[in-house]
């Protein structure tokens, strides 16, 4: 198997390059790969791949920073998991200490910390991912699955914390209520408060042979695959959310949700313009003054459109109902068409006469090209006298 390349290299761009510099040199490369100028091209079609794995990473802040640090093996889909330098918490994005889960589960009481019921239902975490899509899926729809790193019950224990064959036992200081009640003597008499219990942690139990696996959380990082549905008419930088897709909820609370980053790779052709889309269309001097018949690219496939004779460069034409689909389905938005006009190059000695006799032909020429002896500030003075009272 072929060495991956550098994906800096792939798209032509510096470590430093901005956002908008990562974008634009996509753009270049996409278009000169694209499949539909190269058709039956292999070299070009793997090329557009290559341009486009690039890019979903170049373009996303965290996964350019982990293959800044670690190259492709940090962008690898199992990066995160079986002890790699983010010590399998990928779904958390930081290093994260299985030793230190148990009290960022249950809130780190005491020291004066707000008092709370450590054994009440509670919902999970949100976790974090992210999802690069085509244009054209964006436009449409489309399914996309992820592969997430996320807090679950432990599979060796089944959330007790134990190890197998054994149990947890009731905490004798607190009786299992995981508070203890403590009186002090004031100047007003003696008041009873209410404390947590400093031997279960609040719990009401105490774990003396705690699971190897977990170390007595009852929880472990599993990875999971989550299919997404992603809507027609999404932008690039919005953000889904999937109910219940996050981390194990504690004491039979509700998990807690995943939220998809989406990323929209730029269209080598289309830009977007909210839910319309514009494209320039190069024709030639001929087909301009003459007309002829187009085949338009559009996100449905190609169009026909008769180019009407006289058309001038920059002019606009519209298909409507051929846009990005608006998000709620309240319909598309349309496809504007801006012309450009191929000016040729390189002319030989028969051309160049021929183009002469055309233009020597023409009965009105541009004021401009005539010269009559005026200067351009009399021209422009001639012409603004018009508008005085």
């Amino acid at each position: 198997m072929a060495e991956k390349r550098d994906y800096y290299e792939v798209l032509g761009v510096d470590k430093n390059a901005s956002e908008d510099e990562i974008k634009k040199a996509y753009r270049k490369v996409a278009k000169q790969y694209h499949p539909d100028l190269n058709p039956g091209d292999k070299a070009a079609e793997e090329k557009f791949k290559e341009a486009n794995e690039a890019y979903e990473v170049l373009s996303d802040s965290e996964k350019k920073a982990r293959y800044d640090q670690y190259g492709h093996a940090g962008v690898d889909p199992n990066f995160g998991a079986g002890g790699n330098p983010f010590g399998g918490f990928g779904g958390f994005g930081d290093a994260f200490d299985l030793g230190d889960l148990f009290g960022n589960l249950f809130g780190g009481f005491g020291g004066g910390a707000r008092q709370q019921n450590p054994n009440a239902p509670r919902k999970g975490s949100t976790v974090q991912t992210s999802v690069t899509i085509s244009f054209e899926e964006a436009a449409k729809g489309c399914k996309k699955t992820v592969r997430i790193n996320r807090v679950d019950t432990c599979s060796e224990c089944g959330g007790t914390g134990c190890q197998k064959g054994t149990s947890a036992e009731t905490c004798k200081t607190c009786g299992g209520r995981g508070t203890v009640n403590v009186q002090q003597r004031t100047p007003f008499g003696v008041m009873s408060t209410s404390r947590q219990c400093s031997d279960c942690g609040g719990r009401g139990k105490i774990i003396k042979n705690p699971c190897s696996k977990c170390r007595g959380t009852g929880f472990e990082t599993k990875q999971a695959t989550v299919e997404i549905d992603i809507p027609a008419g999404i932008d690039d930088r919005q953000a889904l959310s999937v109910r219940g897709g996050g981390n194990k909820g504690l004491n039979g609370g509700p998990n807690g949700d995943l939220r998809v980053n989406v990323n929209v790779r730029p269209h080598p052709f289309f830009e977007r313009d909210g839910f319309d889309v514009w494209c320039d269309f190069t024709v030639t001097y001929a087909q301009a003054a003459l007309g002829d018949t187009l085949y338009v690219p559009t996100l449905d496939g190609k169009v026909k459109y008769e180019l009407p004779a006289g058309t001038q460069p920059g002019e606009v034409f519209r298909f409507r109902g051929r846009g990005i689909a608006q998000l709620g389905g309240r319909g598309r938005g349309d496809q504007f068409v801006r012309i450009i006009v191929d000016v040729p190059k390189n002319l030989n000695q028969r051309q160049k006469d021929l183009l002469r006799q055309f233009n020597d032909s023409l009965p009105n020429k541009p004021k401009n090209n005539v010269d009559d002896g005026k200067t351009v500030g009399e021209e422009k003075r001639g012409f603004f006298d018009k508008f005085k009272l």
